[in-house]
């Protein structure tokens, strides 16, 4: 069976990471499954934890004014889902739910935080990380929403 350090490791996200740093992330990281349909996390509530996909599908959801709750993105397996532990007020922006059995890396946003806090190294490089997550979350969210006002009209 693999150990926590060979599934971080082995992640795109950690490609290039040292032993130590695998090693301070790990500490903070268990495994986890979710249930079909169980809520992962809601918009509003403290992003406490972020999650490396290893099975399974999740869907981030958004509430509209017009069509209630909608999907603006699906994640499966090998996606980093969460980023909104790393910026202020450290709240979701999305619920999420589990689509099917699914099983994630679950990740202790103030364990990481700490280390970072120790370790600038580390933080900067989680930071370019994130930030290409986040930029790709907002560009699929925009591209939903087009596509959700464009069927409006």
């Amino acid at each position: 069976m693999r150990t926590l350090n060979d599934l971080l490791q082995t992640h795109p996200i950690f490609h290039d990471f040292s032993s130590s740093f695998i090693a301070d992330i790990a500490e903070c990281s268990q495994e986890k499954e979710f249930e079909p349909d169980q809520y992962i996390f809601w918009s509003g509530h403290e992003a406490d934890y972020f999650y490396i996909l290893r099975e399974g599908a999740v869907a981030l959801q958004a509430r509209t004014p017009d069509q209630g709750m909608v999907t603006v993105e699906t994640l499966h397996n090998g996606d980093v889902m969460g980023w909104s532990w790393l910026f202020p007020p450290y709240k979701w922006h999305y619920d999420a739910q589990a689509l099917e059995p699914t099983t994630a890396v679950v990740i202790d946003a103030r364990c990481i935080k700490g280390k970072c806090e120790s370790n600038h190294e580390l933080g900067y490089e989680l930071m370019l990380r994130f930030g290409r997550i986040v930029v790709d979350r907002l560009m699929a969210t925009r591209m939903r929403m087009l596509d959700i006002f464009s069927q409006t009209k």
